[in-house]
């Protein structure tokens, strides 16, 4: 029997998935990971371990998504930048591949640690750091893949990353961020698609057109790492370039002595990708920046077109010559400044090599390209010396004049006679060394450019002359729509007649003595006494709504869940409440319940004992989409508070050093029954058949725990939770007030979602439609 409960258990929290396999899996990339000279494996171990059992399952989807691909066919979308952040890689791939309980079973039956102990040290996020980003631009690439776009990142391959920071007497030290020394166990490299890069060299114009020549020549390896999608099958690709030097060598020079310099001369070459500038917002212009830059844009542009021309009906020939339909197959989004050598560079690809003609080939490029602009700051906007262009990249010189020369043409068309605004429109700044604005070629050459936020995107529109641009801006979709939606689903389902215009009110998360879900048990039960002592007051109507699945062999959870739906059973049948308050327990929560509660949400229900979540990301969902919350200071309600401002959220209760001073004390839940009249009212209720008057001691095991072993401190809360409730239910009167701290709250939480960005991008910039539809499992039929 106790074997049996052992495997209902990891059915429960394993889900579908084999963990006999992911054992077996585990403890063979274990074996292969150890040193031989060590018996003991280390932390690192078990990480390269758990990430190779992990990357099995990608790879199959992997390889299905670029069949899918090649298949379809879809327009494809190449996000460039010089730097991405891809953070906990390994954790985010489980999530995503819904193998995170699964792996936390295998690797604690088979060697008593868990994923989350593995996923969380301190190696694991050395081994996973792509440089870093302002944004984060690598959850762009997640939410790509959950959105079953056909997208592409490209960056470059730092050997060394952004340095890491260490205060010594109050001085930041900077240390290597070597990233790399250990291996990255998600990169596979491709040396198949290697391209080359040209620098210096001299242009050379014939009647057939012109031609780059006596160039130096640097090889692009790129390495593949990949980014799944949430639980779509769809696994998209990253691309990273590293450079390499071309691999002859002269065997005169070494006979002579050479051969030390032609070595050196490699190191020249690689070190194009063997560190990442640190962005400090003050642009230095530096030759080996500037070859970074179109270094990884030569590289990504080649492998475009290749892709563009084999990409049809599954074919890996090139079979697709007409390059007029570039724009409504492949859009290129440049990722501030950085990548602007794309627009140069896809038009010498197009002029010199494609043979189309100028306009042609300039219709093409901008229909293709679009910018998003991080900074207006002066002194942090890129501005290369002319003379560094001459000189590392003439043929691309000669094409920016031209661009500008036309560009020029069209400004004095529109302004006759206005010299000053032609200064400053110029992509060429004159005033002592001759620079060129990259900001300028940007806009210039792409259909849409857009800020980092709305007041970003304003800020281009009112001091940049340009008139192409798309502003990216935020839409409040304040939700009595979704109310309206989700009363007739919950009527639909439950029976019970919802007041569209109470407050929703709702909680859902896994259900846990830590989560607190009997916290708001007891401010419903204190709320129905409230109404029934005082019907005829005017109180705040609430739907209040918990949701969420217990472990099949937690008994407390089974129980809370029981107690939930039987005040539900009292509430929602008591004449003298009416419509006032309403209790449902949101049965199976999933995905697409979560996609009619969370825009439905008024408030969202944050309240774990302060020091126990880990982190949460439920409550940046609802608070992304208008609810406000109400929580204590736990979690990912402290990263909320400090960008919405915690005047904006109901916060409440203890805070980590309370609980431990408690701790210390010693916590006594008697005193608090004791004490609180509404308290020991609710409690006598639970425990007295109230809610259960077939079998009156039904909740004595939780009434017990309550009273008597209770970690987590329910009572403790309990006063400042109701007093905190009744601000919530006041300021829910006041619409005015309400949708402010809505506001702020939705202004504040940009940084906790990408989904939103991307859908919006893909619509209003690529012209691609976001799916969420799954694409075949690898042992799917094709």
């Amino acid at each position: 029997m106790a074997e049996k409960r052992k495997q209902i258990s990891v059915r429960g929290l394993a889900g579908v998935e084999n963990v006999a396999d992911l054992k077996t899996n585990f403890n063979r990339h274990l074996h292969f990971t150890l040193v031989k000279d060590r018996n003991v494996a280390t932390k690192r171990d078990y990480y390269f371990a758990l990430a190779h059992t992990v990357r099995d399952h990608l790879v199959g989807r992997w390889i299905r998504t670029q069949q899918h691909y090649y298949e379809t066919d879809p327009k494809r979308v190449y996000y460039l930048s010089l730097e991405f952040y891809m953070g906990r890689t390994l954790q985010n791939t489980m999530v995503n591949l819904a193998l995170e309980n699964a792996c936390d079973e295998a690797t604690y039956q088979v060697r008593n640690v868990t994923t989350q102990n593995i996923a969380s040290k301190r190696s694991q996020t050395v081994l996973t750091r792509i440089p870093f980003a302002p944004l984060s631009i690598s959850c762009f690439l997640d939410s790509m893949a959950s959105l079953g776009l056909a997208a592409y990142g490209y960056g470059i391959r730092y050997e060394f990353g952004i340095f890491n920071q260490k205060i010594v007497n109050g001085w930041q030290i900077e240390e290597a961020d070597d990233w790399l020394r250990y291996g990255n166990p998600w990169e596979k490299a491709r040396p198949e698609y290697m391209r080359p890069v040209h620098f210096y060299g001299r242009v050379e114009h014939h009647p057939d057109g012109v031609k780059w020549v006596d160039t130096q020549v640097v090889l692009a390896l790129p390495y593949d790492t990949p980014v799944p999608g949430y639980r779509n099958n769809i696994v998209n690709t990253m691309r990273l370039w590293s450079a390499k030097a071309p691999c002859e060598f002269n065997l005169k020079d070494f006979n002579v002595g050479g051969y030390i310099q032609a070595v050196l001369d490699r190191n020249l070459a690689e070190n194009i990708s063997r560190v990442l500038y640190p962005n400090d917002n003050f642009f230095e212009g530096k030759e080996l920046r500037l070859k970074q830059e179109y270094f990884v844009v030569a590289a990504t542009l080649q492998d475009i077109i290749r892709r563009f021309k084999a990409s049809k009906f599954g074919s890996t020939e090139v079979v697709r010559m007409d390059l007029d339909k570039l724009p409504d197959k492949v859009a290129i989004q440049l990722n501030d400044t950085h990548p602007a050598m794309a627009i140069p560079e896809l038009m010498r690809i197009l002029v010199d090599e494609e043979k189309l003609t100028w306009e042609k080939a300039w219709d093409i490029t901008v229909r293709t390209c679009a910018y998003t602009n991080h900074t207006v700051l002066p002194e942090a906007l890129e501005r290369w010396p002319v003379d560094l262009f001459q000189n590392l990249l003439p043929r691309h010189l000669e094409i920016i004049y031209e661009i500008n020369r036309r560009h020029l043409e069209r400004i004095s068309s529109l302004y006759p006679g206005d010299s000053d605004r032609m200064r400053r429109m110029s992509l060429i700044e004159e005033g002592g060394q001759k620079k060129i604005n990259m900001a300028h070629l940007c806009i210039v050459g792409s259909h849409a450019v857009n800020g980092v936020a709305r007041i970003h995107s304003d800020i281009i529109k009112n001091t940049v002359d340009v008139k192409r641009h798309l502003l990216i801006c935020l839409c409040f979709n304040f939700s009595q729509e979704n109310k309206m939606k989700f009363a007739v689903h919950l009527e639909e389902h439950y029976k019970v007649k919802i007041n569209p215009n109470s407050m929703f009110d709702i909680q859902v998360k896994r259900i846990h003595e830590y989560k607190r879900q009997l916290l708001n048990c007891l401010h419903i039960i204190t709320f129905y006494n409230l109404i029934k002592k005082e019907p005829n007051k005017a109180w705040t109507p609430r739907t209040i709504m918990i949701g969420g699945k217990a472990a099949p062999g937690y008994h407390m959870a089974k129980m809370i869940i029981r107690l939930i739906t039987a005040i539900g059973e009292i509430v929602n049948n008591d004449p003298v409440v009416g419509d006032r308050l309403k209790v449902i327990f949101l049965e199976n929560y999933r995905v697409t319940l979560a996609e009619k509660a969370v825009p439905a949400a008024d408030l969202s229900e944050q309240i774990s004992t302060a020091g126990t979540e880990a982190s949460g990301t439920g409550n940046m969902k609802f608070m992304l989409n208008g609810a406000l919350t109400i929580g204590t200071m736990d979690g990912a309600n402290v990263e909320m508070a400090e960008e919405a401002g915690e005047n904006n959220l109901f916060i409440f209760g203890m805070r980590v050093d309370d609980v431990e001073a408690m701790d210390k004390k010693g916590y006594d839940a008697h005193e608090y029954y004791n004490r609180i009249p509404e308290l020991k009212q609710a409690i006598d209720q639970i425990s007295g058949g109230f809610f259960s008057p077939g079998q009156p001691d039904q909740f004595k095991d939780v009434v017990n725990m309550l009273m008597n072993h209770d970690r987590f401190k329910v009572f403790a809360d309990y006063e400042d939770y109701i007093k905190c409730q009744e601000k919530v239910s006041a300021l829910y009167k006041n619409s005015k007030e309400w949708t402010k701290m809505v506001i702020h709250n939705i202004a504040g939480c940009g940084k906790f979602s990408s989904d939103r960005t991307i859908s919006q991008y893909a619509r209003e910039i690529w012209g691609v439609e976001p799916s969420l539809e799954k694409i075949g499992a690898p042992d799917d039929p094709r």
